[in-house]
């Protein structure tokens, strides 16, 4: 699969979820794709940091900063303890995970993750693998905002019918995750 549509749906869907978002951090050791989409937003007033996946520069970062995180850093319960604190109390969380076929491995994510936020949800980045929005206060499907998405340029993928679509899920994963995927 293309390279930009994972890039997209790893930004736009927090993005476009959040209401006000305002300081963005990446951790990644390849941000330039996610930079690059982040700065499709030039109506919004949108500062983004970046930092390679190190867990001691997270260790760094002021507490209650930022609005949306976006992660390809290897989560553990002290990642995830450090992307709470660095979060606001409205904020977000996008993250790469396994594959959801390691059902324990991503039940003991999501259920660390169910310590700090009200929604967890995988979902489908368009190239067969999913990651998992984590998210204090925003629902990803009932609170995307329409505005937004239309008015971004220069879109490959992502648009406001993708948005929705990339949270379905089959019976098998409902199943198997029921109780700890929290919508």
């Amino acid at each position: 699969m293309k390279d930009f549509i994972y890039n997209e749906m790893m930004v736009h869907v927090p993005l476009c979820t959040h209401k006000e978002p305002s300081n963005v951090l990446i951790i990644s050791l390849n941000s330039a794709g996610f930079v690059a989409e982040i700065q499709k937003y030039k109506n919004d007033d949108i500062s983004c940091d970046v930092l390679s996946a190190d867990i001691n520069l997270l260790r760094e970062a002021a507490d209650d900063k930022y609005d949306v995180i976006i992660s390809e850093l290897e989560t553990d319960a002290a990642v995830l303890a450090h992307f709470n604190r660095v979060l606001k109390d409205d904020g977000l969380l996008v993250t790469t995970h396994p594959s959801l076929d390691d059902v324990s491995e991503n039940k003991r994510i999501m259920q660390i993750l169910g310590k700090y936020a009200k929604i967890i949800m995988p979902y489908n980045l368009g190239n067969g693998e999913t990651a998992l929005l984590a998210s204090k206060a925003y629902h990803p499907t009932a609170d995307i905002i329409l505005q937004r998405t239309d008015l971004l340029d220069g879109l490959e993928y992502y648009n406001c019918d993708v948005h929705p679509a990339a949270f379905a899920t089959g019976n098998n994963v409902r199943k198997e995750y029921l109780g700890v995927i929290k919508n």
